[in-house]
């Protein structure tokens, strides 16, 4: 069965830096889409980032643009979300999800690990 499994996250202070993974097993990334979402308390599920492992695109929140990077490691299996310059506000659970193409939508994925919690401080 697909299974994916997030790593990498911490307390951070304001402007500090961590890098997240996404595991997958159960199926390869040359056919399959993989975001990252966030959920904060209180707040409804967002996307951060996707990459489409087909044709390499990868897409960004404007909220991130420029601080985070996404990239895969084909040969692992495995997703990283590199982010920088981390903010109080993007404290949250973060997941990775996988689908067959990059969706905002976090309704239309079919496979998502456990998450990850990301602290930052002020």
């Amino acid at each position: 069965e697909v299974q994916l499994v997030e790593s990498g996250g911490g307390l951070v202070q304001a402007g500090g830096s961590l890098r997240l993974s996404c595991a997958a097993s159960g199926f390869t990334f040359d056919d399959y889409a993989i975001g990252w979402f966030r959920q904060a308390p209180g707040k409804e599920r967002e996307g951060v980032s996707c990459i489409s492992s087909s044709d390499g695109r990868s897409y960004y929140a404007d909220s991130v643009k420029g601080r985070f990077t996404i990239s895969s490691d084909n040969a692992k299996n495995t997703v990283y979300l590199q982010m920088n310059s981390l903010k109080p506000k993007e404290t949250a659970v973060y997941y990775c999800a996988e689908d067959l193409l990059c969706s905002w939508s976090w309704i239309e994925y079919n496979y998502w690990g456990q998450g990850t919690q990301v602290t930052v401080s002020s």
